[in-house]
């Protein structure tokens, strides 16, 4: 299960990055970060 919300969290988190593209907004950024953040951390631990 771990797996799959650090999945769901990259991918929402490189669908804002596509959005930035067009809109830069420093908030988007910061929510950005901290979802590759969470995924990175449920994909990694065991």
């Amino acid at each position: 299960m771990k797996k799959l919300v650090g999945f769901v969290a990259i991918f929402i988190a490189i669908g804002m990055l596509i959005m930035m593209i067009t809109h830069s907004r420093l908030i988007g950024l910061i929510i950005i970060a901290l979802l590759l953040l969470v995924g990175y951390h449920c994909i990694c631990s065991s």
